[in-house]
């Protein structure tokens, strides 16, 4: 009993350890993500590419069907607010 409960000790600390690793490096390929999404969105009017209206979609928690460019122009203001 006494193993086992040592060896379940040893996984959550490697556990914690990688999320704290990957959370940092997630982190930045979100800051990245999110760049690259507003450069393809700005100067440009809907339709937009099925994998920028699938992230518009998932930010804003709408279908991409009923997303307008009222929403898509206050994404980017806020975004590169944010970037910035």
């Amino acid at each position: 009993m006494g193993m086992r409960r040592i060896g379940s000790a040893e996984r959550k600390r490697q556990r914690a350890k990688t999320h704290a690793r990957n959370a940092k490096r997630k982190a930045r390929e979100r800051v990245s993500r999110d760049r690259r999404m507003v450069a393809a969105i700005q100067g440009r009017a809907l339709p937009y590419e099925p994998w920028v209206m699938t992230w518009l979609s998932a930010l804003l928690g709408k279908r991409s069907r009923l997303i307008t460019q009222a929403d898509v122009d206050q994404v980017v203001a806020q975004r590169t607010a944010a970037l910035a």
